[in-house]
């Protein structure tokens, strides 16, 4: 039991490390970044950082923040119905190659998403979606481990029996889906969006090769943006510390508001 504690508090440290470095970064000027001690406060320039962060090139950081939430918001949307939608279709409809078209699902779940960015690119560049909204928008939007994930839940949500007595009663496939499915798949249709817009916040190589123009940047190229800038000209790590810090406050807000939703659908299908 105390070997387990301690390996829990250790493994509790590691994970709070980079957060606390970010937190005590943040409160440091250019100068005491360099010279004091790394994982503890000295004198306090947080409001400076902020305000230097919110109006550097006419606050270009909060339009940054702006294009995430939008990117991760209509990009995890789209997936969750599509992902839903195919793994519906995966679950509950007999067709000719089913099986080998899940094993393709499963097998596109595993390729690393980095591997696709070049032809992506590639293949937006030929049909003129370079440096547009859609050329970020419609990769995420097709999420083969949500499809999986769609799957599972329709084997386990949506009772055959269910479907059948809604055809009886003369429903159609589409309103069966969309009136009786996806409520039944709520939690699943909540843990695909909550990892599709963690993902997507967090990426990174798709932005770099789909858009040039730093208006449209998302935060995570943003910020990288600004660590090349400081390689020419100004050091600009206290700002770029910052505006990780100041990154992670809606990742942790949407974390916390969606929590409640998941944990009542998970206890809802307990007790069904």
């Amino acid at each position: 039991m105390a070997l387990t504690t301690g390996l829990l508090v250790v493994f509790l440290l590691y994970s709070l490390a980079p957060t606390w470095f970010l937190l005590v970064s943040s409160t440091k000027n250019q100068t005491d970044l360099y010279s004091t001690f790394g994982l503890w406060f000295s004198s306090n320039h947080l409001v400076d950082n902020l305000q230097e962060i919110a109006s550097y090139h006419d606050g270009v950081f909060l339009r940054w923040i702006g294009n995430s939430v939008l990117y991760s918001t209509l990009g995890a949307a789209g997936a969750t119905v599509i992902s839903l939608a195919a793994g519906y279709g995966l679950s509950k409809y007999e067709y000719r190659g089913r099986g080998a078209l899940f094993a393709l699902v499963v097998g596109a779940s595993l390729l690393p998403s980095t591997l696709l960015a070049f032809p992506l690119y590639l293949v937006f560049a030929k049909v003129g979606l370079t440096n547009t909204i859609w050329s970020v928008l419609i990769p995420y939007f097709i999420n083969p481990f949500g499809v999986y994930l769609g799957k599972v839940y329709a084997d386990s949500s949506v009772p055959t029996e269910l479907m059948e007595a809604a055809r009886i009663d003369g429903a159609g496939e589409l309103r069966i889906f969309f009136s009786v499915a996806l409520k039944l798949m709520r939690t699943g249709g909540i843990t695909i969006f909550m990892l599709d817009f963690v993902n997507i916040w967090n990426n990174f190589f798709l932005p770099l090769f789909m858009l040039n123009g730093e208006r449209s940047f998302p935060v995570t190229l943003g910020l990288f943006s600004w660590l090349q800038q400081a390689q020419t000209a100004r050091d600009m790590n206290t700002l770029v510390l910052t505006g990780s810090l100041l990154s992670t406050i809606p990742l942790a807000i949407f974390m916390f508001a969606l929590q409640k939703y998941w944990r009542s659908g998970i206890l809802m299908g307990s007790l069904k």
